[in-house]
C-alpha cells in the first residue's frame, strides 16, 4: 500500500506535516501553524465562521507535535474555539494539507495493526465499554424516538424521525422481507431495525451485540415481539436465517477480520437467502483509525475501502448492488449535534465541559468528513454464488 495512504483516517489527513528538525528547534510554532492554515483559507483569530480563535499558546506546539490528536485534545481543553467547527474541519480536509505525510507515531501504530489483531475476540468489546455503553440518557437526548444510531436516509424527509423511518423502510425493501422469515441482525444496537421489521413485515429476528447497555434497553423496547437479543461476539453466531443484515457494525470488525465476518454471514444464510451490509467506507485502503478517534471515540475502529470489501466477499458472494448515500450522514450528524446542544442543560450534571467539547468535536468533525466526501456510506447487497438475482434496488 502506498505510504501516503497509511493511517489516513478523517483526522490523519489534517496532518500539518512539519519535519522533526523544525519541531526540535522550538522556534516559530505560531508562524508555522498560521502559514499552514492559510493554505486552507483559515486565518488565526480571524472573523469568518471557520477561523479559529486561539486562547492558549500551547495549541501551536500540541498540533505540530501530535497532529490530529493534538488538534482534538486542545479543543477538548478549550485552548481554541471556532463558530463553525464543521466548516473549519471541512476546509482542512479539502485543502492540500490533506496530502501531508503521517508522523512516526501513526506509522508505528500502523505497524502494530499489521502484526497484531486489534479487533480480536478478547479486544472486540473495548469499543462497547468506551462508547456504546455510555449513559442511556445521552443517546435518548441525541437520537430519534426509535433510537437509531446509524445514518438516516433524508430523501423526502424533513425531520430526523422521518429520515430514520425512510432508512429502515429502505433496508426492509431491499431485503424483500416477508411474513414468517427469520432475520439475523449483526451489531443490532438498540434493536430499532428488528423492532421495525417485526412490526411492519411480520418477521422474527435475532440480534447479536456486545453492548450490555444497548442490549438491555433493546430488550425493553422490543418486549412482546418475536425479537431475541444475544450478547455475544459475531464470530459465535449460530443458526440459519433467511436474511442477514448488519448496519453500522462493520467499522468495528477491522481489516484483518473482514473475510472472517463475511464467512460468518455466508454460513448464517440459507441457500436462497441474501444479506445487506451497511457501512461507512473510506476512499482508499487504510489499516488503523485516526489517533484522536481511536483514543476518545471508537477504539480499534477501521473504515474499509471498496477494494478491502471486494477482497472480503471474493469467493463468498455475488455483489448485487452498491448504494452510496454518504452526504446523508453529514445531515444526520449535524442533527444529532443540534439535539445534543439543545439537551446539554439536561445532560451537564452528568458530564463535564471537556466531555461536551469531545462529543461535539466527534459529531461535527465526522459531519465535515462526509461533506468533504472523504468518507462514504455504503449499502451492499450480497447473494450466495449461484442464487437467482433478487429485486434489491430501491431508493
Amino acid at each position: 500500500m502506498a505510504g501516503r495512504a497509511v493511517g489516513a483516517g478523517l483526522f490523519d489527513v489534517v496532518s500539518l506535516g512539519f519535519e522533526a528538525t523544525f519541531l526540535k528547534s522550538g522556534a516559530g510554532f505560531r508562524p508555522m501553524v498560521e502559514q499552514a492554515l492559510s493554505q486552507a483559507g483559515i486565518t488565526l483569530n480571524g472573523s469568518e465562521d471557520w477561523d479559529i480563535q486561539v486562547h492558549k499558546d500551547r495549541f501551536y506546539s500540541e498540533v505540530l507535535l501530535k497532529q490530529s490528536l493534538g488538534l482534538g485534545e486542545t479543543y477538548m481543553k478549550g485552548d481554541w474555539s471556532v463558530r463553525r467547527l464543521d466548516l473549519f474541519i471541512e476546509r482542512l480536509l479539502r485543502s492540500e494539507l490533506s496530502h501531508r505525510k503521517p508522523m512516526p507515531n501513526v506509522l508505528f501504530r500502523e505497524f502494530l495493526s499489521r502484526v497484531t489483531n486489534l479487533q480480536s475476540r478478547h479486544r472486540a468489546s473495548i469499543v462497547c465499554r468506551q462508547h456504546y455503553d455510555l449513559d442511556l440518557e445521552l443517546f435518548k437526548h441525541m437520537l430519534d424516538e426509535r433510537m437509531v444510531y446509524t445514518c438516516a436516509y433524508w430523501k423526502n424527509a424533513d425531520t430526523l424521525e422521518q429520515a430514520q423511518v425512510n432508512k429502515l423502510e429502505l433496508i426492509c425493501n431491499k431485503l424483500g422481507l416477508q411474513p414468517g422469515m427469520k432475520l439475523l441482525d449483526i451489531g443490532c444496537g438498540f434493536g430499532s431495525l428488528m423492532k421495525y421489521a417485526a412490526e411492519t413485515r411480520g418477521v422474527s429476528c435475532v440480534g447479536y451485540s456486545l453492548s450490555e447497555m444497548q442490549t438491555a434497553h433493546g430488550r425493553t423496547l422490543c418486549s412482546g415481539l418475536p425479537v431475541e437479543f444475544v450478547l455475544d461476539d459475531y464470530r459465535n453466531i449460530k443458526g440459519t436465517f433467511d436474511r442477514v443484515v448488519s448496519v453500522g457494525m462493520l467499522e468495528a470488525v477491522g481489516f484483518k477480520n473482514l473475510g472472517t465476518f463475511m464467512s460468518v454471514v455466508r454460513s448464517a444464510l440459507s441457500s436462497d437467502g441474501y444479506a445487506l451490509i451497511h457501512t461507512v467506507g473510506h476512499n482508499h485502503s487504510t489499516f488503523i483509525a485516526d489517533p484522536w478517534v481511536d483514543r476518545y471515540i471508537f477504539p480499534n475502529g477501521h473504515l474499509p475501502s471498496v477494494s478491502q470489501l471486494g477482497e472480503s466477499i471474493e469467493h463468498r458472494f455475488v455483489l448485487e448492488d452498491v448504494h452510496n448515500f454518504g452526504p446523508d450522514y453529514a445531515l444526520t450528524l449535524m442533527e444529532w449535534n443540534n439535539r445534543f446542544q439543545r439537551s446539554w442543560p439536561d445532560l451537564k450534571s452528568r458530564y463535564s465541559e471537556e466531555f461536551k467539547r469531545m462529543w461535539e468535536f466527534y459529531l461535527l468533525s465526522f459531519a465535515a468528513g462526509f461533506r468533504a466526501r472523504r468518507w462514504q456510506l455504503l449499502q451492499l447487497i450480497l447473494t450466495p454464488i449461484g442464487r437467482v438475482q433478487p429485486e434489491c434496488r430501491f431508493s
